[in-house]
């Protein structure tokens, strides 16, 4: 085993641990000016806006989870996983660092400065890149690294579409659901609806690539279970605000399909651990909007959280990381990244 020390720091969102941290959650999460990109001090007057109207609604929703997000402990078990997967490379240590409720990155920073790693690897929970995600947590960490004087050597994994454990998983999943629908409803011709979280078109159309490796992802699931055209389709959920947003919308395509008398099967593809998008918009409320058209079955398949072939996947990622001397690049031009950045996007399998 190597003697050296290394930092995995895994991104991901975040989401509020109680009632009362809603409010402040939303807060955090509409003054990043990768999600609202007014300047401030315009930025920071619709967060509090936007926070004070949503907070009641989205209470609602995180008391029928049991008054919070499973986000952070559902990432713990992650953490832990990939942590076991790594103990052959050195003293690895894996970070959990979300971007708008704690642990937060001032923190994260200020524990692996502590930790006095020889090498910081960057692993976002996010599979697609987006400048919304990925890039916003990023900066981030750059921003706050450098504040800090963290100036171990540190390595940015931004992308992982098509990695072959994570579709693996995937697949898998899809394959049971497949399976649950058709003996639900055995006379229903069913539909796999991979669902990904939504984005305003205007940053598509800016050159953000999350929707094109959301749908690349998609197809090498669709491939692996030899899945005709008809019986699958890529959709995106979780429209907010007037904007016009890619689609088609995961509602939509469920409302139809159950109009058509089929069965359902969701399969999130964006989504590695669950939280309020798969617990409550996935769970309740499409599950009701598709009893309510009469769908022959509605199946939701759960996201990959800890399956042994995506924590051997991530810890592919990671082994491939370390390795490497000559500083990571892009590698693929749909993963533009950041302009500057030193990373690596996963091979397709």
């Amino acid at each position: 085993m190597s003697d050296r020390r290394i930092a995995v720091v895994l991104f991901n969102l975040g989401g509020p641990d109680n009632l009362a941290a809603v409010r402040p959650f939303l807060f955090n999460l509409f003054s990043d000016r990768a999600i609202i990109t007014l300047p401030n001090p315009f930025r920071w007057l619709i967060a509090q806006l936007i926070s004070r109207r949503r907070a009641p609604i989205a209470r609602e929703i995180y008391q029928k989870m049991g008054g919070g997000s499973p986000i952070l402990p559902n990432t713990e078990q992650q953490a832990a996983a990939l942590t076991a997967e790594l103990r052959d490379i050195g003293t690895v240590r894996s970070f959990i660092c979300m971007r708008y409720w704690a642990p937060m990155t001032e923190a994260v920073v200020q524990a692996v400065k502590d930790f006095a790693p020889d090498e910081i690897i960057l692993l976002p929970l996010y599979p697609q890149f987006s400048t919304t995600t990925t890039a916003s947590s990023y900066r981030l960490w750059q921003r706050e690294a450098q504040r800090q004087g963290l100036v171990a050597p540190t390595k940015l994994i931004c992308c992982y579409p098509t990695e072959p454990g994570f579709i693996a998983a995937l697949a898998r999943g899809a394959a049971a659901g497949l399976a649950e629908a058709r003996r639900l409803a055995p006379q229903a011709e069913p539909l796999i609806v991979f669902s990904a979280h939504g984005l305003p078109k205007k940053i598509v159309d800016a050159g953000d690539p999350y929707v094109t490796q959301v749908e690349a992802g998609v197809a090498a699931v669709a491939s692996a279970l030899s899945l005709p055209d008809h019986q699958w389709i890529t959709a995106f959920q979780s429209r907010v605000g007037p904007l016009e947003w890619v689609g088609p919308a995961t509602d939509n395509v469920i409302r139809q399909a159950a109009d058509d008398g089929r069965s359902i099967v969701v399969v999130p593809v964006a989504f590695v651990s669950e939280h309020s998008e798969t617990l409550v918009e996935l769970d309740i409320e499409y599950r009701h909007l598709a009893e309510e058209h009469h769908a022959a079955a509605y199946v939701r398949v759960p996201t990959v959280n800890a399956d042994a072939e995506f924590i051997a996947g991530l810890g592919g990622l990671i082994r491939a990381a370390v390795k490497r001397d000559d500083g990571l690049h892009i590698a693929s031009s749909e993963s533009s990244c950041l302009a500057g950045s030193r990373c690596i996007a996963a091979p397709a399998g």
